[in-house]
């Protein structure tokens, strides 16, 4: 069993429930990625705090390679032909002589799987000054028959960081410019050979978007957009020829369109508002899209036969939801993902050659299913009249009448809840309380008029809608409405804050994790990192005009402090580069100013997503406690 390789670490479950831990640590296994012939396995596992990279071979099933990677926060796990492993990873740094740059940053590692030795993506590059993070995800392409990686990094030229293309032979000891960006650079689009194909530009300070692509003689701009939903570029067409660009009509319907230099070209495919595309592993064409549509994972394959394989694997599972991980490069070989409402999430391998699918092990091992709660969808109406939906997550062995309850809203906020497996609503299920996880109008994923619906509704009928969902819960008697608390990160942190400050006497405490408290100061923030085009996001939610507005001062908790009137558990990473720690600082001060019960924890080593294994159980924990203590679910 490959789950044996996740350092068989054993932990004792109570007679009531699991341990905290089994919830809260780091997955056992993750990025799992089968190699382009099929015969071997690459994948990240855990104990739950530390991450190992290992590679199985599946025929004569042995682990071949194990690179012990420690609480590196490892993103991406992908094959550069049969024996080199890309492996991407991810850091907060702010490097020198680069204004505003205290972000994530991307770096690269190929390692031969053979000698296990490993050299660094962009670190030795031949005849320019470029840095050593990657600007997006390497991609792989066969050239002359041998597998070559492409990178995106940043070149600077004229005291200007552009994003350039980068070829990396493997076994070479420097990797080579390939095509320099111009200001405003933002992706490239390489062709099945490893050819420069695309330009993707976008001037944030004009909002101007084009998309160029490569003649004989040069460059071309073949497409351009104003504002702030502009196309974006998806990558290669169905023909490997083309660029996929998605698309929005006058009347916001989405769609996904090949360009060419001749301009669009053949039929446009009609896009879900979460969808997302499925390339070839050989050599890149587009070859179907996957999404999301209501509680069912949907997909949808060009080739007769890659459809007529996807129902063979959806039919193997009939009870399970059934994620596509990834395929060998004659597609006989797949990772699948599988989510059940009582055994919680797990991988498996299907081999059609054989005619099996063999069990590789359980997401989490140390849950069982008997520790897994049940998770429903619901649907209800807002006081409007809006339509909503949401997920119910109910602790086990509890008759399902006047519970306590969490409101767990997710963050974004054009974001959305999904039915699979979540760790946090389950821990904090485990532990007695109900889960209500509300698809609020401004949430994505379900139609753009729900999305739209939550336009200039930020702390107001973004807010109200989660509250609309405790009092239709407590109309039906499920839940005791003296005792609901909420708990959220991201947005979902700004909702807790505004729980306790705006849309007041509904919870009895309130956790924020890295959420927002000064609109004006987070705007502000955003639109150093991603010019007016950010700020323009924000505020279209907000409902604001400028920085100036007064809608900023209104729905700002830490400004409203004094009107708090529950206890405030605040949680934030000191890497969080998405939403700063300064935002917690100065709701701590607000309230602490104010004499209202606050608590801050500053956790070192945390970033916005919680990807340590430490800093992930640290906050179950604390969330749990704090709950308890303030809304005992006995």
């Amino acid at each position: 069993m490959l789950a044996a390789l996740a350092f068989g670490l054993a932990l004792c479950a109570t007679a009531s429930a699991a341990p905290l831990e089994a919830y809260g640590r780091l997955p056992n296994m993750e990025a799992l990625s089968i190699s382009p012939s099929g015969h071997a396995l690459a994948m990240i596992v855990t104990n739950g705090e530390r991450r190992v990279v290992a590679v199985q071979d599946l025929g004569q099933k042995k682990l071949v390679f194990r690179g012990d990677a420690g609480d590196t926060k490892v993103r991406q796990v992908m094959w550069a032909g049969d024996k080199h492993l890309v492996i991407v990873a991810s850091t907060t740094a702010a490097p020198m002589d680069i204004l505003h740059s205290r972000r994530e940053w991307l770096l690269g590692f190929v390692v031969d799987i053979e000698s296990g030795k490993s050299q660094m993506l962009l670190r030795n590059v031949a005849d320019v000054s470029a840095m050593n993070a990657l600007a997006d995800m390497p991609q792989v392409r066969l050239v002359d028959g041998k597998p070559v990686i492409f990178v995106e990094g940043i070149v600077f030229q004229d005291g200007k960081g552009n994003v350039a293309l980068f070829r990396n032979h493997l076994g070479a000891p420097t990797t080579r410019l390939l095509q320099k960006g111009e200001n405003g650079t933002v992706d490239w689009v390489i062709g099945p050979e490893g050819e420069p194909l695309g330009q993707e530009i976008y001037d944030t300070h004009r909002g101007r978007w084009s998309l160029k692509l490569r003649t004989a003689g040069g460059w071309r701009e073949v497409m351009t957009a104003q504002g702030l939903d502009t196309p974006y570029v998806l990558g290669l067409g169905r023909d490997g020829r083309s660029v996929m660009v998605a698309v929005s009509d006058d009347e916001e319907r989405a769609s996904w369109q090949e360009v060419t230099l001749e301009g669009p070209a053949g039929s446009p495919i009609l896009a879900q508002d979460d969808q997302s595309p499925i390339y070839d592993p050989r050599d890149g064409r587009l070859v179907g899209h996957r999404s999301l549509v209501g509680d069912e994972h949907a997909y949808t394959f060009f080739d007769e036969g890659d459809a007529k394989v996807w129902k063979a694997i959806r039919a193997a599972f009939p009870e399970d939801s059934v994620e596509l991980v990834s395929w060998s490069d004659d597609r006989r070989k797949i990772i699948v993902h599988l989510d059940s409402a009582t055994h919680g999430s797990a991988f498996s391998l299907v081999d059609l050659d054989t005619g099996r699918a063999s069990w590789l092990g359980d997401e989490y091992n140390d849950l069982k299913p008997e520790d897994i709660a049940a998770k429903r969808p619901l649907r209800f109406k807002a006081a409007d009249g809006l339509e909503l939906t949401g997920y119910l997550t109910l602790p086990r062995g509890r008759p399902e009448k006047n519970l306590p309850l969490v409101v767990f809203p997710h963050g974004g906020p054009a974001s959305r809840d999904t039915p699979g497996f979540d760790w946090w609503a389950q821990g904090m299920a485990s532990r007695g309380y109900a889960v209500l996880q509300v698809n609020f109008r401004g949430s994505e994923g379900l139609g753009g008029e729900l999305l739209e619906a939550g336009y200039g509704e930020w702390g107001r009928k973004m807010q109200t809608d989660l509250s609309d969902g405790v009092r239709w819960l407590a109309s039906q008697g499920v839940i005791d409405p003296r005792r609901v608390c909420i708990v959220g990160a991201s947005y979902g942190g700004y909702a807790a804050l505004a729980g306790a400050t705006i849309d007041r006497g509904v919870y009895r405490c309130a956790v924020s994790v890295a959420g927002v408290s000064d609109l004006k100061r987070h705007v502000a923030y955003s639109r150093t990192r991603g010019g007016r085009t950010s700020e323009r996001y924000w505020t279209r939610f907000i409902g604001a005009e400028d920085l100036g507005d007064p809608v900023m001062r209104i729905y700002s908790p830490a400004l409203l402090a004094d009107q708090a009137d529950i206890p405030v558990l605040l949680i934030h990473g000191k890497d969080d580069t998405v939403v700063p720690l300064e935002q917690s600082r100065i709701m701590d001060e607000a309230l602490r100013k104010a004499g209202k019960p606050v608590e801050l924890i500053v956790q070192k080593g945390a970033d916005h997503w919680l990807s340590r294994g430490d800093t992930r159980l640290e906050t179950l924990q604390a969330t749990i406690t704090f709950l308890e203590r303030h809304n005992p679910p006995n």
